[in-house]
């Protein structure tokens, strides 16, 4: 009797180690560049970005036509003028052109570091959905930048972009 139980607990033991080394893992694969692409939030980020510098980028394109209209005036008028005027005038333009220049550096400079902390904070949200979605779905590995090929079947960039998309109707709605 003791031999048979051992037996079967031996059976019920290898049939269970067979179970779960035969299970398949759960694999799946996100294209990180669609999802930022897609990703409504993506867009929300690009207006927002484009709203909040349009003021500074309409400064410098005033300050650009100034510079234009001096130099034209300076050109126009260059024959006329004395020497002191004219050395004066050209002195102003280059401090002008100089000025001009640290603007367009600056706005450029602070464009992109608010544009790289909305990229960051996307970022941040799609892995956060992604986590999310592997553990409802129960993946085991989720795979994105550096893959070769990848199938439609593993494939659920899609869901992510949905979910993200729902995220976003749900946060403008309120």
């Amino acid at each position: 009797m003791k031999k048979t139980l051992c037996r079967i607990g031996l059976a019920v033991a290898l049939c269970a180690a067979s179970a779960a080394a035969s299970a398949q893992p759960k694999i799946g694969f996100v294209n990180p560049a669609r999802v930022s692409a897609d990703a409504p939030q993506a867009m929300a980020a690009r207006e927002k970005l484009e709203k909040e510098f349009s003021a500074r980028r309409e400064e410098l394109a005033r300050a650009q036509k100034e510079l234009k209209e001096l130099e034209a005036k300076l050109n126009r008028d260059a024959a006329v003028m004395t020497e002191a005027e004219r050395s004066r005038a050209e002195r102003d333009l280059l401090a002008r052109s100089r000025e001009l220049r640290r603007m367009q550096d600056e706005l450029r400079e602070d464009y992109n570091i608010r544009g790289n902390e909305e990229l960051a904070k996307l970022q941040r949200r799609i892995i956060e959905v992604i986590h999310q979605l592997a553990k409802e779905e129960k993946f085991d590995l989720i795979v994105g930048d550096g893959v070769i090929y990848a199938s439609e079947q593993i494939d659920i960039t899609s869901k992510v972009v949905e979910r993200l998309k729902q995220e976003y109707r749900n946060s403008t709605s309120k």
